[in-house]
């Protein structure tokens, strides 16, 4: 349907800017055409020669293209010479005219807005499988696209401002990302991303205005009231309204999140290594545990992430001291050592202990700013252990010099939330499951690391979620509609040698409405089951392969070969064989 709007814009505007240029040449060389057939030529034999309209029509168009072929199809008589003269001089002065017009056409902001749109939605409705929409293309947008170009996955991009877009053009992605620079706010392009085609699995927004995202997010559930909708936000009220939208919603909000990884650094430094790792964050590695000290800790800048940090420490007993221009930039219930009203520099970080803390945290919204209270607190105490928000993706050389304990850049936790959210939705329950506070989860986490280590090593770990659908198992659909068992463990063999193992872990498997966590491989899967792992690549190719091949699929679960030749079963199935032995050339049951 947008497409259809687009193209009737495209014509609108064509045919209003061109209606007076192609009107005044249809009239020259009618009146051009009708005065060469009218005018007499010369006399040959006796008997007046006149030119027929074909001749007169092929004589207008070639001069129109100044080719000059002459006279035809007899030389023409002086009046006839004068009348092309004539006609000549007007035609020249109507085309120049005429292309003035097309140039000008071409400069019109409102037809080039309106032919981007069309092939926008041409590119959108070209798009073979599931995509999502992100609004919003600057830091976070940027990393998510590449995660999601990474992942095979597709994007369509709106953004209003146009540099950025011009930018995604740029970009060398594995998969389609068309982009369009507009107001992602306005219904219209919404509907020209896609947002009601059956391939749209969720609106991403990520703008960096919270009243935009807010009202993205409610005209994608009024335009789609199935698909999920994902939005950063950080203030308190916009969250409560988006709970109420309806349907598949999740609010990122990157401070809480990050607050979460700090939490989980210090009640479980194992599983904040995991993540870091899977996130394929920078030098991070499985047996590289980062675990922040006991002690007092002193933030610089209490805004929305020093709020929340805050939260973090002294749920775990640790004192704080907070340095802060804002001297209201507190609220109830918070338990702070000391507060100390100013910006940061050396007197302030001496009042609040600095030789006496075990860290420091860098939380203000300026990026030379942090760098700056982390020079001046090394100064002082040497052994501090430090936390530094970077706002800026671009300054990312500077802070990995700084030699830091651990970055905050609000743009990459966002975007790596909103990734796994997309491509790993059960890995939420995945991590619940290891952090929960029961006896035996810290010995899985340990397990679970080991696994990987083994299975995965420093190769990059691909987090992948498949559906046991027509779609995406089509072979082990057809066995388990034939009324046959598949256990997970055979389903994992490699196509090639079934006698190794691939490389991959199952992290969780959906059957219905229960999820399973780290399944045995005696786990029988039945349709419509969805299965999180993580694996190399390679991995998830050849595990595709099985699921996929019927030939791979009979040879990972019988252990031998189905012939491919129709004739070959038959003569099988008539002696109760199943398959050809590898290494053998006889069958066997």
């Amino acid at each position: 349907m947008a497409d259809v709007v687009d193209i009737s814009r495209v014509s609108f505007i064509v045919m209003r800017e061109m209606r007076t240029p192609i009107i005044a040449l249809i009239v020259v060389y009618a009146i051009s055409i009708l005065g060469m057939v009218f005018i007499p030529g010369p006399v040959i034999d006796g008997k007046t020669q006149y030119m027929s309209i074909f001749h007169a029509f092929y004589f207008m168009t070639y001069t129109a293209t100044t080719t000059g072929f002459g006279e035809i199809p007899i030389p023409f008589s002086d009046a006839q010479r004068f009348w092309a003269i004539a006609c000549l001089y007007v035609s020249v002065i109507t085309w120049l005219y005429a292309i003035g017009s097309i140039i000008h056409l071409m400069q019109n902001p409102f037809f080039i807005r309106a032919l981007a749109e069309w092939r926008f939605s041409r590119q959108v409705r070209k798009i073979p499988g599931p995509f999502f929409i992100i609004c919003g293309f600057g830091d976070t947008g940027s990393v998510l696209t590449r995660g999601l170009s990474d992942y095979g996955k597709s994007a369509v991009i709106i953004d209003i401002d146009e540099e950025r877009i011009k930018a995604l053009q740029l970009r060398n992605y594995t998969v389609s990302m068309p982009g369009l620079c507009a107001d992602a706010g306005v219904p219209k392009h919404l509907l020209e991303a896609g947002i009601r085609s059956r391939h749209c699995k969720a609106v991403v927004a990520i703008t960096n205005n919270e009243e935009s995202n807010l009202k993205i997010s409610a005209l994608a559930r009024a335009l789609n009231k199935n698909v999920g909708i994902i939005t950063m936000s950080k203030v308190d009220v916009f969250e409560e309204t988006l709970v109420t939208l309806g349907g598949e919603v999740h609010i990122v909000d990157p401070f809480k999140t990050y607050a979460k990884v700090l939490a989980a650094a210090m009640h479980n430094p194992g599983f904040y290594a995991l993540n870091n790792w899977l996130v394929r964050d920078r030098g991070a590695r499985l047996d590289k545990y980062v675990k922040p000290p006991q002690g007092t800790w002193i933030i610089c800048g209490y805004g929305r992430m020093g709020h929340e940090v805050n939260r973090v420490l002294t749920k775990y007993n640790m004192r704080t001291s907070i340095i802060d221009p804002d001297p209201k930039n507190t609220t109830k219930n918070e338990y702070i050592e000391h507060y100390i009203v100013g910006r940061t520099t050396a007197k302030t970080l001496s009042q609040a202990g600095i030789e006496n803390s075990v860290g420091i945290i860098a939380a203000t919204d300026d990026d030379g700013h942090n760098l700056g209270i982390l020079l001046n607190a090394r100064y002082f105490n040497k052994n501090l252990f430090t936390i530094v928000r970077q706002n800026r993706h671009h300054n990312a050389v500077a802070f990995n010099a700084s030699n830091v304990d651990m970055i905050m850049q609000p743009s990459l936790v966002t975007a790596r939330k909103i990734l796994f959210l997309l491509i790993a939705p059960l890995l939420k329950k995945f991590f619940g499951y290891l952090l929960a506070d029961k006896p035996g989860r810290e010995a899985e986490m340990k397990q679970v690391i080991r696994l990987l280590r083994e299975r995965i090593g420093k190769r990059n770990p691909h987090l992948i979620t498949i559906e046991v659908d027509e779609e995406q198992s089509s072979a082990l659909l057809k066995r388990l509609r034939s009324g046959k068992t598949v256990r997970l463990g055979d389903l994992q063999r490699d196509p090639r040698d079934r006698e190794k193992r691939l490389d991959m872990v199952v992290f969780v498997i959906k059957q219905g409405d229960q999820e399973y966590i780290l399944p045995k491989d005696d786990f029988k899967v039945k349709e419509g089951d969805q299965i999180l792992f993580c694996s190399t690549r390679l991995a998830h190719r050849l595990f595709n392969a099985t699921l996929n091949n019927e030939y791979n699929l009979f040879y990972v679960l019988e252990g031998k070969y189905l012939p491919r030749s129709s004739l070959i079963r038959w003569w099988l199935a008539k002696r109760g064989k199943k398959g050809l032995v590898p290494g053998k050339f006889k069958a066997e049951a």
